[in-house]
């Protein structure tokens, strides 16, 4: 019998078509978006049914560095490891320093509270895991310093970085060149409402990613009270404004996270079994609705009802070629599944992946490839030509999406080990359990 590694999780392989009801966590976008908002806000609001993750625990953390007060209950009435029973209540305070905030390698917390921390009265030191200091921060630092901010990067365009924070930020006009990073752009807007001139943000880069999440983060602002101009509006192509104003306190409930319902939702499309997502919502701005058309392009059927999403497979999996720009967090689960199609598959528009918490493109490759697959990695994305695999070890690269993408191919393909399944905390916590659980087993 060969010894597994401490480190490395067995993936359990389905013998059978998956049939189970999977109750995801709440949104790691909204809940960190969330905390941002009530934070600034002009009185104290709750946020029920929140994240708890490594994420959003860093967001949360951070916050409370600079004054701002978050408490956590939870309901007698649920014992449910999903949150759905939890609630915090945000209590905005003066922003003050000296203090420093560890970012992790979360993307949320280390663009979105620099433009909070120069709100602050104080010194605000910003610093993170050795990966965070790789991922690009360039375009919130230099806009911030446009708009009045002082900040020391050391020159670096990255962490890690202090922020000397005077208790107010002047705002004004600024350009920004948001082409590796959709998070510059919803970094600088959260606060926006907070600068004494508000914000008119011009995005200059040839591309935009991740366009949904820009969505969410006005349709959020603008539901806290914010006067907020798009380009959809204005007509002005890449061009924001935000109003001067206070935020009001708000009483919101997290939308499950529907990025994170896919290995779940993919596990039903390869057993041929039926997976459904209680409480998906019927409109969204978040990128993960797009896997009701995605994965029935690929050969399920969708069907949203009172009760959830339920995603049926049809035995068939098929190959896609497909432009992810909007939707790249979907990628390395998309890529997963393409692996396991019946047909190649093409993956575009998603050169920025190569920035995220590894460069998903170059992992993706080589740890398909490990197992037998025949992936090739092209200027902005994958092709995909689907070959049979076999067992090995799936390296994760301290990347949630890498973890759960190995999880899906385990399914299909015997000895499949994913290295440091941990990582999966970040964004899901429990998933080893919740994983079990979907395949009517024990953890």
């Amino acid at each position: 019998m060969t010894a597994v590694h401490p480190d490395h999780w067995p993936a359990p392989t389905a013998s059978d078509p998956v049939e189970a009801g999977v109750t995801v966590p709440g949104s790691k976008s909204v809940t960190n978006r969330a905390l941002v908002l009530a934070a600034l806000a002009s009185e104290p609001g709750w946020l029920r049914r929140p994240l708890r993750s490594r994420d959003s625990s860093l967001m949360a953390q951070g916050l409370r560095a600079l004054g701002v007060g978050i408490e956590e209950t939870v309901s007698s009435s649920s014992s449910a490891a999903d949150g759905t029973g939890e609630a915090w209540r945000v209590i905005p305070a003066g922003l003050h320093g000296p203090a420093t905030v560890d970012v992790g390698n979360a993307g949320t917390v280390m663009r979105f509270l620099p433009p909070v921390a120069t709100l602050a009265a104080g010194d605000i030191r910003f610093d993170g895991d050795p990966r965070s200091y790789e991922r690009p921060l360039h375009g919130v630092i230099d806009a911030l310093r446009a708009l009045g901010a002082r900040i020391d990067d050391e020159g670096r365009g990255s962490l890690p970085l202090t922020v000397y924070g005077g208790g107010a930020l002047e705002g004004g006009t600024v350009e920004v060149d948001a082409s590796s990073s959709s998070q510059f752009i919803s970094a600088l807007l959260l606060s926006a409402p907070r600068f004494n001139q508000g914000l008119e943000l011009r995005h200059t880069g040839r591309t935009l990613p991740s366009l949904p999440h820009i969505r969410m983060t006005v349709d959020m602002l603008r539901a806290a009270g914010a006067q907020v101009t798009t380009p959809e509006d204005s007509g002005e192509p890449n061009v924001w404004r935000v109003a001067p104003s206070a935020l009001l306190g708000r009483d919101l409930t997290v939308e499950p996270d529907l990025s994170n319902a896919q290995p779940f939702l993919a596990a039903a499309l390869i057993t041929g079994g039926r997976v459904t997502i209680p409480d998906w919502p019927e409109h969204t701005t978040q990128p993960g609705d797009a896997l009701r058309e995605i994965f029935t392009a690929m050969g399920g059927s969708c069907e949203l009802t009172h009760k959830g999403l339920t995603l049926t497979g049809t035995g068939a999996v098929h190959g896609i070629d497909i432009d992810l720009s909007e939707v790249g967090e979907l990628t390395p689960g998309i890529a997963a599944v393409a692996a396991l199609a019946d047909s190649p598959s093409t993956l575009r528009g998603v050169a920025h992946l190569r920035l995220h918490e590894t460069d998903r493109l170059a992992a993706l490759t080589k740890e398909i490839n490990g197992l037998g697959g025949d992936v090739t990695e092209t200027a902005d994305g994958l092709h995909i030509r689907p070959r049979p695999l076999h067992g090995g070890v799936f390296h994760t690269y301290d990347d949630h999406r890498m973890a759960t993408a190995g999880a899906v191919i385990g399914l299909a393909v015997e000895g499949v080990e994913v290295e440091n399944v941990a990582t999966t905390a970040k964004t899901l916590p429990d998933f080893p359990a919740m994983w079990a659980a979907m395949l009517g087993e024990r953890a």
